[in-house]
C-alpha cells in the first residue's frame, strides 16, 4: 500500500528529467548479459589524478591542523565555514575588483540546494495570493532546475534563437530578446553560463541586458556558475564572470573534484544572502564542513585556481574536440547535423534537424549498438509548449576515453543514418 502523500510529497518523490532516464540507464546496463556499452549519459565528473592529489593534500592538512576537531567535530555558523567565506572573498576582491565582505557570501549543500531555496524564495506563491514566476530566459538548460520548484507552474521559460552555420555543421543558442519577458509578476531569473547541457556561454553584453531587464522589479538574477572561471574553469571560450546589484552569482566545486562533499558558493547583495541563509538554517543547519575547510585551503594557496586552468580545463576541451573531430570524420556530409559551438561544460550538444524518430526512440536504438546518450527533450524545464526542435537534440558527456568517444560517435553516425534512410524508403 503506497504511503499518503502531500502534493509537496508526490512531487518530490517522481524523479524528473535526466533522473528519470539514469534509471532506464541503470536498468540497461545491468540487464546487459555481458555487453559492453559505452557510457556518454553521466555527469559525474571523471577523478583526475592531479586533481585528487590536490585534495588529498589539503586534506592532510587540515588532519595536521589544530582547527580539525573544531571543523568536524562542531556545529557552524548557517553561513558557513569562515575561513572559507573570507578566502573567497579575498580572492574574488583581488581578482575581480569586487569590495565583497563575509556578509555577501554564502555557503550551501551543493548549488542544486542553493537554487532550491533561491527559486522557492522568490518564486512561488505570495503571502497575498499572487504567482511570482521563476524565468529561464533561454532553453534548453539544466534539467535540473525542472524538480527544485514546489510551484512547477511557476517556472517558465522562453524558446532561443538559433545561429546556424550550414556549411560548418554548427550552430549556437541566443536569447531571444524580442519575446523575453521579465514583469511585476517575475520572482527571480536563473540560467547556467557555462551551460549544462548545451556548452553554450551567454556574452557578458546579453548577460548585463537580462540584468537591466531584472533591475527595476528588484528581484535577483540567479547564474549558474558551476562550470565558470575562476574554478572549474570549464570555459573553453573567453569569459569574465558577470557581477552587479541584482545578479546572484553561484558556484560550485563538484567539477572541480568536490562532488562527494556538496559544496556551493553564492556571491551577491546582502538582503538576498540573508534570506537564503534564513532558509538554509531552517532546513539544514549548514554545509559539510570539511569539504569548506579543504576548499579553503586549495583556495587560499592558489592551487584550486592553477589546477582548474591547468588541468580541468584542457583535459575536456580535448575530450571536445575528439569528439567534434570523430563526428565530421563520421557524419554523411549530407545529413541535417548539428553541433552546438562547444564554449564550456563537460557535455556536447548535438542537434538532428527533421529526425524521423524521436530522441527517446534514438536513444533505444543507440543502446542497441553499446552507445548510451541522454535524450535531449528532459533539457527544456518549463518549456510547455511544442517545438519539435526538443525532440532532435542529444546531450553526451565528455567523460569517456579518447578511444570511447570516438568509436561512439562512429556508431552514433551510423544509427543516424539509418534514420534518415528508413524515412525516406518509407515516403
Amino acid at each position: 500500500m503506497n504511503p499518503a502523500l502531500t502534493q509537496i510529497g508526490a512531487q518530490m518523490s517522481k524523479l524528473t528529467g535526466v533522473r528519470a532516464i539514469m534509471k532506464d540507464i541503470i536498468e540497461t546496463l545491468r540487464a546487459g548479459a555481458g555487453q559492453q556499452f559505452i557510457n556518454l549519459s553521466a555527469g559525474n565528473p571523471l577523478i583526475l589524478p592531479e586533481v585528487e592529489q590536490l585534495w588529498r593534500d589539503c586534506t592532510a592538512q587540515l588532519l595536521a591542523s589544530p582547527e580539525y576537531g573544531e571543523v568536524v567535530c562542531r556545529y557552524g555558523s548557517s553561513q558557513g565555514y569562515t575561513p572559507l567565506v573570507e578566502a573567497i572573498a579575498n580572492d574574488f576582491n583581488k581578482r575581480y575588483g569586487l569590495n565583497l565582505s563575509e556578509r555577501n557570501i554564502l555557503i550551501t549543500p551543493g548549488s542544486q540546494t542553493l537554487y532550491f531555496y533561491a527559486v522557492n524564495s522568490f518564486g512561488g506563491y505570495t503571502p497575498s495570493g499572487e504567482l511570482k514566476q521563476i524565468v529561464l530566459p533561454l532553453s534548453p538548460d539544466y534539467t535540473g532546475y525542472g524538480g527544485i520548484c514546489l510551484v512547477p507552474k511557476a517556472l517558465i521559460a522562453y524558446k532561443p534563437t538559433l545561429d546556424i552555420d550550414e556549411a560548418a555543421h554548427r550552430f549556437k543558442y541566443r536569447p531571444d530578446f524580442s519575446q523575453l519577458s521579465i514583469t511585476e509578476d517575475t520572482g527571480c531569473v536563473l540560467f547556467s553560463r557555462p551551460c549544462n547541457p548545451t556548452g553554450n556561454v551567454l556574452t557578458d553584453d546579453e548577460v548585463k541586458k537580462i540584468a537591466a531587464l531584472a533591475a527595476p522589479y528588484n528581484l535577483p538574477v540567479l547564474i549558474d556558475s558551476a562550470y565558470a572561471p575562476p574554478f572549474p574553469a570549464l570555459n573553453f571560450t573567453e569569459m569574465t564572470p558577470v557581477f552587479g546589484d541584482n545578479i546572484l552569482h553561484c558556484m560550485s566545486l563538484s567539477k572541480a573534484g568536490l562532488p562527494g562533499e556538496r559544496v556551493g558558493i553564492a556571491i551577491g547583495d546582502e538582503k538576498w544572502i540573508e534570506v537564503l541563509e534564513c532558509f538554509q538554517a531552517n532546513i539544514g543547519l549548514h554545509s559539510s564542513r570539511y569539504g569548506q575547510a579543504i576548499a579553503a585551503l586549495a583556495i587560499n594557496s592558489g592551487a584550486l585556481v592553477e589546477i582548474s586552468h591547468t588541468v580541468i580545463r584542457p583535459f575536456y576541451q580535448n575530450k571536445f574536440s575528439v569528439l567534434e573531430t570523430s563526428l565530421e570524420q563520421a557524419m554523411p556530409k549530407d545529413l541535417p547535423w548539428f553541433l552546438h559551438r562547444g564554449e564550456g561544460a563537460i557535455f556536447a550538444w548535438l542537434w538532428l534537424e527533421d529526425l524521423p524518430i524521436s530522441d527517446w526512440e534514438f536513444y533505444q536504438q543507440l543502446k542497441q549498438v553499446g552507445v548510451i546518450i541522454v535524450p535531449g527533450s528532459t533539457f527544456f524545464p518549463g518549456l510547455e509548449e511544442e517545438w519539435a526542435h526538443k525532440h532532435q537534440c542529444f546531450r553526451i558527456s565528455l567523460t569517456g576515453t579518447d578511444e570511447e568517444i570516438a568509436t561512439a560517435m562512429q556508431r552514433l553516425a551510423k544509427v543516424a543514418e539509418e534514420a534518415y534512410k528508413g524515412a525516406a524508403v518509407t515516403a
